[in-house]
């Protein structure tokens, strides 16, 4: 391991034990962060919520060593903290990812604990964002601590103010603004393990194209008892295109788009995935391939909303509109604008009876693939063993992070990884979200283990 110049490197039990040491601060530091109703949607909560996340988070970081750190407003309105701590001369150069924004809590009374206070049960640290991603700052600011003046790299920071929203103020922010972000490595903070305990990379992770589609067949709905049958049902063809992105099985289906990838990493075994996802005792798995082909390397539809009457105070008459808001999933050699054109295209085709259509296309992201031969690879999977003490592990990401597909074409020399402290049973983005402390703790060694290790693997 390499330090700056004129202090001796901290061995790991050193760097483990000042870690173990500080969990009571990283828990107060995460209290004070879930604390923060951090949703960037000024529709469900007041503005001042991000603003007072942001400010916590600059402060936290000044006091590790980024003097320079500030609060920068990106395109969609947000504020990004940003700043950087310098490192020897010649030291390369590390970007710290991660985000302060929050998913709402959705369904409060579906929550065994309040939401925005962190609680401890069952050895488990619960509330909204405590794994995603707050969890990961949290991670980061324990690291630095471990290390204090101890870190022979440059270090850069960006934590993004609007990433749960989808509004792309990052994303639009790096082209910008290139010379506050250029970095060798850049560690996106954003995922987590496998499973507790069981270190491990994301390599690549799944695009998404969404789209709003609205069905019009009458000027106003009619008695289904005198018009039903030859008049058109606006939700009855609904159902019927929604129904055809699916085959018999249930596989994505849509015109044009392959759906027979597989999957050449880590396994997900069956029993794990059900589990993880809290299928329900006698429901099967949509056919077709292996879990990992399935959630890592093909296409998947998901209809995540319908407008259409409602069951509670529907009459008896046919339908003259209705809408759906359709997500899909994009693995990684398939482009996500191009996916999104064949399902618009699918959808007409698929339309019954000539009905009028129109789309609202939403959000579109690439999809990633990392590149797992550089010396950054090598040095945070010697990070991640040690820090864990067992073998690393890789595997895929169903879901989507933009901003990687931006950072690799911005920067295409870096080396992006992804990595951080959520696993299945945080629930991100679902009630009850919580975060194992422990992976808060063994994340931080590694980080602060990578960041010794790094320069005389990028060196030599």
């Amino acid at each position: 391991m390499t330090t700056a110049p004129g202090r001796q490197a901290p061995t790991t039990q050193d760097l483990a034990r000042r870690i173990h040491e500080q969990m009571a601060r990283t828990k107060q530091d995460l209290a004070t962060l879930v604390g923060f109703k951090s949703v960037a949607d000024p529709r469900q909560f007041p503005p001042e919520e991000c603003e007072k996340t942001a400010q916590f988070v600059a402060d936290a970081f000044r006091e590790v060593g980024f003097a320079d750190v500030r609060l920068d407003p990106t395109p969609d309105g947000s504020k990004a903290v940003v700043g950087e701590r310098p490192g020897p001369p010649g030291a390369p150069t590390v970007l710290l990812y991660c985000h302060y924004d929050v998913q709402p809590p959705l369904d409060d009374a579906a929550w065994h604990t309040p939401p925005f206070e962190l609680t401890e049960k069952d050895g488990r640290w619960y509330g909204r964002g405590a794994a995603d991603c707050k969890g990961n700052i949290a991670m980061h600011l324990t690291a630095l601590r471990a290390l204090g003046d101890n870190i022979p790299v440059t270090l850069r920071l960006v934590a993004e103010g609007s990433e749960e929203q989808g509004t792309a103020g990052l994303d639009n922010y790096v082209p910008q603004h290139p010379d506050v972000l250029r970095a060798d490595a850049i560690l996106v903070c954003d995922t987590g393990n496998a499973a507790v305990g069981t270190p491990t990379l994301t390599t690549t992770l799944r695009g998404i194209a969404n789209v709003v589609v609205h069905v019009e067949t009458l000027q106003s709905a009619v008695h289904s008892g005198m018009f039903g049958g030859p008049a058109p049902d606006a939700l009855g063809a609904l159902i019927a295109m929604l129904a055809s992105l699916r085959n018999a099985d249930g596989m994505t289906a849509i015109d044009g788009l392959a759906n027979d990838q597989v999957w050449d990493g880590e396994p997900y075994e069956e029993a794990q995935f059900r589990a993880d996802a809290g299928v329900l005792d006698g429901v099967g798995l949509v056919p077709g391939g292996t879990v990992a082909d399935l959630v890592w390397a093909r296409p998947a539809v998901t209809v995540l909303g319908i407008d259409c009457p409602p069951v509670v105070g529907s009459s008896a008459s046919v339908p003259p509109k209705a809408s759906a808001r359709i997500s899909l999933r994009v693995p990684p050699g398939v482009d996500a604008d191009e996916a999104l054109g064949k399902l618009t295209d699918h959808l007409k085709a698929h339309a019954p009876w000539g009905v009028r259509l129109a789309f609202e296309p939403e959000e579109s992201g690439q999809p990633f693939k990392a590149v797992m031969s550089g010396p950054a690879y090598h040095a945070l999977q010697e990070a991640l063993e040690e820090a864990y003490g067992k073998p690393m592990t890789t595997v895929g990401q169903g879901g989507s992070i933009p901003l990687c597909t931006i950072l690799h074409r911005v920067f295409p020399e870096a080396e992006i990884a992804l990595m951080g402290v959520e696993e299945p049973k945080c629930l991100i983005h679902a009630p009850n979200e919580s975060v194992d402390p422990s992976e808060i703790e063994h994340m931080a060694l590694a980080e602060a283990l990578f960041l010794l290790k790094y320069p005389a693997a990028a060196a030599g």
